[in-house]
């Protein structure tokens, strides 16, 4: 046999000195074999890393312990959250397997479906959707959608407080003295963004400041994207004093934007973000951001599957998490303008 080779049964069952049915009696730990022989055929299979495969083990037990996680790509947000999946799946018998698109969400719309169509219901027992595109997917067993996409849906799903989030960031920015605030919103077919765009435009409502339409540009959670449309913003002479930015990595955007065109941050232009990513407290200045607990929303995505993969049902299948404001350095009351600023 070839190192390279897979380790099938049939080598554990040659090795060992015992049939096939033997070793399947042990690898499913049925009765009827004896325990020095056990023992021979575990020894075995340590010694060859002998693993069953998971199509096989789907066939014979029609479960596999295995619950996947798909992603459009693996970026700050989908990392974070990855980090709270493993988490959860701690001592809970199961394992992850994580699928990435691999790309852009705006060139993979309907990957959800792809990805779940190679599955064939044979490889996971469920899955977690992350961020997905589509709202009407269908698949043979539980999913548990993260941050979903627009529309009627009738899947399990796991978000944040993103109005009320939002809403935090633009009177933040109203308190500290601000009325020319602008917005880079995120992708206008997910729930989230609708929600942050509406938060913004309620704060600024409630504090008797008009939402002037050339100051809310889309940024579709996408930093280069968001590059042209804080240049949008800010390269005009009635530019903004803030920009509140839907995600953090369009916040980072908006400030190397900033740098770019001689503005400081934040003498001359506030920022503020949406996510609380690692990245955002290491940019320069630190972004003040609005926390999601997304690594929280991982952790609780997987429990709730787990639950619909046992239970078939669960108390809430739809689960919002509190969000709350994080200051940083990125933020300051708006200076003087003199004639030379316009």
């Amino acid at each position: 046999m070839l190192p390279s080779s897979r380790v099938t049964i049939r080598d554990v069952a040659a090795r060992a000195g015992v049939s096939i049915a033997t070793v399947s009696k042990v690898i499913n730990q049925r009765y009827g074999v004896a325990e020095e022989t056990n023992a021979r055929v575990l020894a075995v299979i340590e010694e060859l890393g002998y693993e069953a495969s998971l199509v096989a083990q789907s066939l014979r037990n029609r479960r596999t312990n295995v619950i996947g996680i798909l992603v459009a790509d693996l970026e700050p947000f989908s990392t974070e959250l990855l980090k709270g999946t493993a988490d959860a799946i701690r001592g809970t018998g199961y394992e992850l397997v994580i699928y990435s698109a691999g790309g852009r969400t705006s060139d993979h719309v309907g990957w959800e479906r792809r990805y779940l169509s190679r599955l064939s219901g044979t490889l996971i027992d469920g899955a977690v959707l992350v961020t997905p595109t589509v709202t009407d997917v269908r698949y043979d067993a539980p999913i548990v959608a993260v941050d979903p996409h627009t529309g009627p849906s009738d899947l399990p799903t796991i978000d944040s407080d993103n109005l009320h989030g939002a809403r935090l960031a633009t009177e933040h920015l109203l308190g500290l003295g601000h009325r020319r605030i602008g917005m880079l919103t995120g992708r206008p077919d997910l729930q989230s963004a609708q929600l942050r765009e509406q938060g913004y435009r309620a704060a600024m409502h409630d504090a008797g400041v008009p939402v002037e339409p050339e100051l809310v540009q889309e940024g579709a959670y996408d930093p280069e994207i968001a590059v042209d449309a804080a240049r949008r913003l800010l390269a005009g002479p009635l530019r903004p004093t803030a920009v509140f930015a839907a995600n953090d990595l369009s916040a980072i955007a908006a400030i190397d934007v900033a740098r770019d065109l001689g503005l400081r941050v934040p003498e001359d232009l506030s920022v503020v973000g949406f996510d609380n990513v690692p990245e955002s407290a290491l940019c320069t200045p630190p972004l003040t951001t609005v926390n999601q607990p997304i690594r929280q929303m991982g952790q609780r995505a997987v429990e709730l599957l787990i639950q619909l993969i046992r239970d078939g049902q669960v108390p809430s299948t739809h689960i919002t998490l509190a969000t709350k404001l994080v200051v940083r350095r990125s933020t300051h009351s708006p200076a003087e303008r003199t004639p030379l600023d316009h």
